[in-house]
């Protein structure tokens, strides 16, 4: 950043949570303080969740930092960071506020920290409005890891809405610099599986629903593989009562795909499962290499790569548009987005390159 401090309004574009969460990070990678206001103004609710909070106390003691006007409710905070330690950090949002939305503002500070990081994170792990935490282990993780991320995942307990009570344990190497990717052949889908639960009280017939319409689904669009989608009920390691499905789709060249939906009162248990399976065929026809929720997850690592990464897409999501307006802002990355223009592109395959700041971690 070129100035000693930021201003960032968090009701542009998307406007939720998602501008907090990068310019938070951002902000702690760079040492420079930043005021966010307007956070989450267009929202039913607007200002802090618990969740958000959480996250913000988080980095704030991550790195040593100041943080002012966080309170739930707040549409205006501030951050000063100081050093990023690395060590033992826990964050509990209380509710069902997503672990995977406190990874997603930590695990960045993380990789620039002196030294390791342990992080136990506690709340929902398969939630409304955020990546369930199978997204986050079986797409994101793998994918990230391209950038030379090396961390470990460790999912100890589920936790579903609304007290949520599920815990994952993020161990963390901090790295040099990240390298950048190029994600931009898609090749064919080899693979097709997945998982459809339930915990807690409900009945296993409700899995056995969600996975027969998911694969009836997918048998229509794409006949000759294997699908693999199993029922699970989860007595264990569960807390609450929840449902589910996620169905993923592997590629020839690694890339990897998701579709997933949660299930709710009053709605069928094959129509849940049928949205998992839609979701998912969309996010293939569009021959991109990473799907639609991938898309928006990876443009903060590409900001901050050394050199120059190109991803392959379908539709640009307002969300990533989003990410890369707030990673414009807070470093000097370029980004362009174009048509691919290949034989097998169509009309929604996009690729997103960035010419990467290349922050070096000044520990290592």
């Amino acid at each position: 950043m070129a100035a000693t401090s930021f201003e960032m309004d968090g009701s542009v574009m998307e406007g939720g949570g998602q501008i907090l969460r990068l310019s938070t990070a951002l902000s702690c990678i760079h040492g420079t303080s930043i005021k966010i206001n307007k956070i989450r103004a267009g929202r039913s609710t607007p200002g802090l969740r618990p969740q958000h909070l959480t996250g913000l106390e988080l980095v704030r003691d991550m790195c040593d930092g100041n943080l002012e006007g966080a309170v739930i409710g707040s549409t205006e905070i501030s951050i000063s960071p100081g050093k990023i330690k690395g060590g033992n950090h826990i964050a509990d949002t209380q509710t069902a506020g997503s672990v995977t939305l406190l990874m997603q503002v930590s695990l960045p500070c993380a990789l620039f920290a002196e030294g390791p990081s342990e992080l136990c994170l506690k709340g929902g792990t398969n939630a409304e409005m955020a990546p369930h935490i199978d997204y986050t282990l079986k797409v994101f993780k793998p994918i990230v890891e391209k950038f030379g991320v090396n961390m470990d995942l460790d999912l100890r307990m589920r936790g579903y809405y609304p007290k949520g009570g599920g815990e994952l344990v993020m161990k963390v190497n901090p790295v040099k610099e990240l390298s950048p990717i190029n994600m931009i052949a898609r090749g064919n889908i080899t693979k097709i599986y997945g998982r459809a639960f339930v915990a807690g009280v409900l009945p296993s017939k409700l899995a056995k629903d969600m996975s027969s319409a998911a694969l009836r689904t997918i048998r229509k669009e794409i006949k000759d593989l294997y699908v693999n989608i199993q029922s699970l009920s989860e007595k264990e390691n569960a807390c609450g009562n929840g449902n589910g499905i996620i169905i993923f789709a592997e590629s020839s060249t690694g890339c990897i795909f998701a579709g997933s939906a949660l299930g709710k009162k009053g709605v069928y248990a094959d129509r849940t499962g049928i949205e998992a399976a839609e979701n998912l065929l969309r996010n293939i026809r569009h021959n991109g290499c990473v799907d639609e929720f991938l898309q928006d997850q990876l443009i903060i690592y590409m900001a901050l790569a050394k050199g120059t990464s190109r991803m392959r897409t379908g539709p640009i999501t307002l969300h990533t548009q989003t990410a890369i307006h707030v990673a414009e802002q807070l470093t000097k990355a370029k980004f362009s987005v174009n048509k691919a223009e290949d034989e097998s592109a169509n009309n929604d395959t996009y690729i997103i390159e960035c010419q990467g700041i290349g922050v070096e971690n000044p520990n290592l």
